[in-house]
């Protein structure tokens, strides 16, 4: 690659100093190790197939998904489902950890929602476009929905949403349209004059991520928001080439 010295300063720099795949070795690789993260192999089978070492497989995972996990469309708009799912708190990988070891995964000590789990907030309109963020530990609150939700939505869109209060007072202080499906009493859908009032396309998609994430025995919460990225960039086959993976990872490049 061309290298640029700095008249000013004096420093060198490349095309990708600055970017998530800066002093990245082997080149060559890189394609390879795309249709590695299309298949969704584990990082042992990945630095097999690729032919580098695990942790480099591991490094290199985190990196390509820098940029992919931010390709997300701009706003949703319409039908707007939006609802929440839970993963137990994971420290994998953590030299020291700030509670006791769990056995296999374990599972948490409280019942319930609690501070053990990760809170995900999902919202998908009716033509599949999908946000995503990891909101924090414990239950969903309005402010979280503010920070991560109404950035992304339309504010004509109409919000459907389970019972939880939250959705609720969030519709409410911003004047957002708003409807609730009860789900605890058993409601899955209802109609309102022409318009299918649900939330299973957003339940669909945590089914799917949650299947997904089982093929590698559990991931860091810390990494939480590539994976979500990374199934994002594969549900619905909206990338199907390792090229289109290696451009999005290398977007940042001339722009």
């Amino acid at each position: 690659m061309q290298r640029y010295r700095c008249c000013a300063c004096g420093r060198t720099f490349n095309d990708l100093t600055g970017t998530p795949l800066a002093r990245i070795r082997h080149k060559a690789k890189w394609l390879a190790y795309s249709q590695v993260l299309l298949d969704s192999l584990p990082v042992r089978k990945a630095a097999d197939r690729v032919g580098v070492h695990r942790n480099t497989a591991f490094r290199w995972r985190h990196r390509f998904l820098h940029w992919v996990k931010l390709d997300r469309p701009a706003l949703l708009n319409g039908i707007v489902e939006a609802d929440e799912t839970f993963l137990l708190e994971s420290q994998k990988g953590s030299r020291t950890l700030n509670r006791p070891p769990r056995r296999r995964g374990g599972h948490a000590a409280k019942r319930g929602i609690s501070g053990e789990l990760d809170c995900i907030l999902v919202a998908r309109d009716r033509e599949g476009r999908t946000i995503d963020a990891v909101t924090g530990r414990g239950a969903l609150k309005t402010a979280q929905l503010e920070r991560e939700l109404l950035p992304r939505l339309d504010r004509q869109a109409l919000l459907v949403s389970d019972g939880h209060p939250a959705y609720r007072a969030f519709a409410r202080k911003h004047r957002i349209a708003h409807q609730a499906v009860n789900v605890r009493a058993g409601v899955r859908a209802r109609r309102l004059d022409s318009l299918a009032i649900h939330v299973q396309n957003v339940n669909a998609y945590h089914q799917r991520f949650k299947v997904w994430l089982q093929g590698f025995r559990g991931v860091a919460s810390r990494y939480l928001p590539n994976y979500l990225g990374w199934h994002w960039a594969l549900d619905g086959e909206r990338v199907i080439l390792p090229e289109q993976l290696l451009r999005i990872a290398i977007s940042v490049i001339n722009r």
